[in-house]
């Protein structure tokens, strides 16, 4: 429980940060913002020292001291500030209603997704299925590891993909924390900043708790008008409808075959994205102080946003990038309505704010996501996201895409950040055409660029975006229905456009609520604890390229070439090792040169590797070291062979 403790300690630092900061604010904001900077801190401040001293105890216990006296100066500067002694403006039944049962969902999901141990073999959910053994294995292999690190998947290629979401995960393994529970701690933990963070977004932006209501209930239960292909399936096939909760991929918010792509935030994007519910946990803060600065103009709040989104590169890159066009595209309205002889002074805090965001965001670029996106040739040009075939030509009708995928609330995007809300002013007019005009940028860019090989990535961008218009829209809808007080139906319509909106998000949770798919046997689970607690870490096992590999996922060692299903769409070349990796499988005693060049120490059969390889399990049986056996399961000893 050490590990726990070490988590516990950093929340307790970034909240006694955020108290001296942040003392002009609430106390609900004082602590959120204190709990989203101690994770920030825990993800950071061992990430620096483990440059000189690797990612050890060591570097993990010089940034705890350093968060400490961060918290102890915070409180030491403002030490006579007096604090803000209201907890909160906004009513604290309304928090709990909509906070509680998201995060109890959540959590529950992060449970029953995150390997969960079922006699011996590990089960997860739909959606982790695939994404999971990814962060498990960057999690696991970044113990004690030099920095910056490289892939466990392809040793000596950079490690460009944003890692810190799990190297906070790592933290808790150093002290002895369970992987699954180091995952599901802090998985469940962000998911209560996220959802506590925005509707504390929501309420800021409207002051209105129907507006926070449904915005909450849009943003989280999300889903288009998939709905209606089952429901039309029905007529001639009575199992379509069984098939949402029974198939692979079969709900009405995932199913390419349809161009259904819009998932549902919770199921296809929290839960198995880590990085990006990370990256969420982080930007819900900066869009905050964004929004206050906007309200406030004061240079401490925007010096304070630059610093905090100077964090964002390498928690969630695609977050970094849509929080800079939000922001953009609020310096942009900003500067417009501004008075003739005042917009000098508008920009000043605006230019403050980005170079101090900019400056600590440049080494993580350039040294990480420039050379995996750009040199990686991932930019290109694509027109409508994932409704283009790849030649120009659209899968749907542009408006009609849309439509099906977002649903209803996509045709009412402009007229809720247009809407007037009457009060002059003393309104939120303004403030939501700012952050509507930097939407719509997002918007813009991601229909227009594809920024990784995967076209589908871009729905990071898009989804903040939305985001970011939620609390517009609920304002909008709330409006509507208090100007048709006095129609009988108004209720009607009003449960009608909710049900609507929310049957495609609320079925494909149902789906994921159920969903369970085994990730490893018990016999793979066992190997790849053996030598996780019997091999040095630098160990190099030569293993097949299956993305649920065990040897990478649970002991973190290096293998010769990880599965395309990650590396192709970071935009990495693996060819030549897939090709040794398959030379040394399949005809390992004519090429000894490769297992030295590779440095290769044990080999991993199992069923994976004599599915996808001709493995010639014979030369391995008379040359090598037999070290662990069990079912179909087999792990050779080679050094002793290359000696």
């Amino acid at each position: 429980m050490l590990g726990l403790l070490i988590l516990a300690l950093y929340l307790v630092a970034g909240v006694f940060l955020a108290d001296g900061v942040f003392y002009r604010r609430q106390g609900l904001i004082r602590l959120w913002l204190g709990l989203c900077a101690g994770l920030i801190m825990m993800m950071w401040l061992p990430t620096l020292f483990a440059f000189f001293i690797r990612f050890t105890r060591s570097a993990q216990l010089c940034g705890l001291g350093t968060a400490a006296f961060f918290a102890a100066l915070a409180q030491w500067v403002n030490r006579n500030k007096p604090r803000e002694k209201r907890f909160a403006d906004m009513p604290l039944w309304l928090l709990a209603a909509l906070v509680v049962p998201l995060t109890l969902l959540g959590g529950w999901l992060e449970y029953t997704h995150t390997i969960r141990e079922i006699d011996g073999a590990l089960w997860v959910g739909q959606s982790t299925y695939g994404d999971l053994c990814l962060h498990l294995g960057i999690a696991t292999s970044l113990r004690g590891a030099a920095y910056p690190p490289d892939y466990s998947l392809l040793p000596g290629t950079l490690l460009g993909y944003p890692f810190l979401a799990d190297s906070m995960a790592t933290t808790l393994l150093l002290f002895g924390t369970d992987l699954a529970l180091a995952f599901v701690s802090t998985g469940t933990l962000m998911l209560l900043l996220v959802f506590t963070g925005f509707v504390i977004l929501a309420w800021t932006i409207t002051k209105s708790r129907a507006a926070t209501i449904v915005a909450t209930v849009l943003m989280f239960i999300n889903g288009g008008l998939g709905f209606i292909y089952p429901i039309d399936q029905i007529g001639r096939d009575a199992s379509a409808w069984n098939e949402i909760f029974t198939g692979f991929y079969k709900t009405p918010t995932n199913q390419p075959d349809l161009n259904l792509r819009w998932v549902n935030v919770i199921c296809d994007m929290m839960i198995p994205q880590r990085t990006l519910l990370c990256g969420w946990m982080a930007t819900l803060p900066a869009l905050w102080l964004l929004v206050t600065a906007l309200r406030e103009r004061r240079t401490s709040t925007f010096i304070a946003l630059g610093l905090w989104a100077g964090t964002l590169p390498m928690i969630h890159t695609h977050s970094f990038l849509a929080l800079g066009l939000i922001s953009a595209g609020a310096m942009i309205y900003t500067f417009i309505h501004a008075q003739e002889g005042e917009r000098w002074g508008t920009l000043k805090p605006f230019l403050l704010y980005g170079f101090i965001a900019v400056a600590l965001a440049a080494p993580q670029l350039l040294t990480w996501s420039v050379p995996q996106t750009v040199h990686g040739g991932s930019l290109r040009f694509r027109f409508n996201w994932v409704n283009n075939m790849g030649d120009g030509r659209l899968i749907d009708n542009y408006v009609w895409f849309w439509v099906k995928n977002v649903g209803l609330t996509w045709l009412l995007m402009l007229p809720a950040a247009l809407y007037d809300d009457g009060q002059g002013e003393n309104g939120t007019n303004a403030l939501r055409r700012a952050l509507g005009l930097g939407a719509l940028l997002i918007y813009i860019t991601a229909e227009l660029i594809q920024f990784q090989p995967n076209e589908y990535d871009n729905n990071k961008l898009f989804y903040v975006a939305y985001m970011v218009m939620m609390p517009a829209m609920g304002l909008y809808l709330a409006a509507i229905f208090d100007r048709l007080k006095g129609l009988r139906g108004r209720y009607i319509l009003a449960a009608a456009f909710l049900l609507c909106a929310t049957l495609s998000g609320g079925l494909s949770i149902a789906r994921e609520v159920i969903s369970a798919y085994r990730l490893l046997g018990p016999a793979d689970v066992a190997a790849a604890r053996w030598i996780d607690q019997n091999t040095p870490a630098d160990t190099v096992v030569l293993t097949g390229d299956q993305h649920n590999n065990a040897v990478a996922a649970l002991s973190g060692r290096d293998i010769v070439c990880g599965t395309g299903s990650y590396l192709y769409f970071h935009g990495i070349d693996y060819s030549r090792q897939r090709n040794a990796e398959r030379l040394m499988l399949e005809s390992p005693g004519e090429n000894p040169d490769l297992f030295e060049e590779y440095g290769i120490d044990y080999a991993y059969i199992s069923s994976y590797e004599r599915a996808g390889f001709a493995v010639d399990e014979q030369w391995f049986e008379e040359n090598c070291e037999t070290v662990f056996r069990e079912n179909d399961v087999t792990v050779y000893k080679v050094g002793q062979w290359l000696e």
